[in-house]
């Protein structure tokens, strides 16, 4: 609990246009990992290759230096699960927009916009917003090592008493 910071909730929103892994579809699912401690899953969604996850999952946050790893797999039921692409992003843009600790400001107001780049899986502008008190950041992220797909996910912030903090 001495380093933890926070909790970032990651809502996985779904998937575009994901790469067919069985005859006509996919049955897909992300794995959510951040270092080597922490592992988290969405449902599988049977024979679809634009998912609506709609899933949140939680990562306690100790260092943001840390890049976030996303998987993508097509879940089998008699051989080994099909890779469906990969993509990874960085949280350091959002921690700094969090530590602003900015308050009393309109709900939609445009903290920052991070760019797509070399550097990250970004498919398009990113907005780090404030929305109803929180700061929040919404992404496309463009899957790599396949040949296509995207994933729609939304950051959120959250404080934890006794933790560390930003």
């Amino acid at each position: 609990m001495e380093n933890l910071l926070g909790l970032l909730r990651i809502h996985v929103i779904r998937g575009v246009n994901l790469a067919i892994r069985d005859v006509r579809s996919s049955d897909p699912y992300i794995i959510v990992r951040m270092g080597k401690q922490q592992k988290l899953k969405t449902r599988v969604v049977r024979k679809n290759v634009n998912p609506e996850w709609n899933e949140d999952l939680t990562l306690s946050i100790a260092d943001p230096s840390i890049p976030i790893k996303l998987q993508v797999f097509d879940k089998d039921t008699f051989s080994l699960d099909d890779k469906m692409g990969d993509a990874e992003f960085d949280i350091g843009p959002f921690i700094e927009a969090v530590r602003m600790r900015l308050e009393n400001i309109p709900s939609g107001t445009v903290i920052t916009n991070v760019k797509p780049s070399r550097q990250n899986c970004l498919a398009e502008d990113s907005s780090i917003v404030w929305e109803n008190g929180k700061v929040k950041q919404h992404m496309f992220l463009r899957l790599r090592n396949v040949e296509r797909g995207e994933v729609e996910l939304q950051l959120e912030w959250i404080d934890v008493p006794g933790s560390r903090g930003l």
